[in-house]
């Protein structure tokens, strides 16, 4: 992160102050969504995660870290998958 910057609370007031903490429309993404793209919107509240220590195979470990930052955040998403995956399997279809 080469262009991190630190200041003070005050310094960061002061910027505020002075408009030069605000984002300007040009830099702003924008995204077009569709009429009614809301309406069925469901909010999903957070889920509670449980600490456990996992012990896995040494290139599995290397793999994920090999994936750079977030390498426990990504085996649980490979775990989230397969387990939504092994549901939806055993989930019978209506016919």
């Amino acid at each position: 992160m080469k262009n991190t910057k630190s200041a003070s609370l005050d310094a960061l007031r002061a910027m505020h102050d002075h408009g030069e903490t605000t984002v300007t429309s040009e830099s702003a993404e924008t995204t077009d969504l569709p009429e009614g793209f809301w309406d069925t919107a469901i909010v999903e509240e957070p889920r509670t995660k449980k600490a456990v220590s996992l012990r896995v195979d040494p290139d599995i470990l290397e793999y994920f870290k090999g994936q750079g930052n977030g390498h426990l955040t990504k085996m649980h998403a490979v775990l989230r998958s397969y387990v939504d995956a092994q549901r939806k399997l055993a989930t019978p279809t209506p016919k």
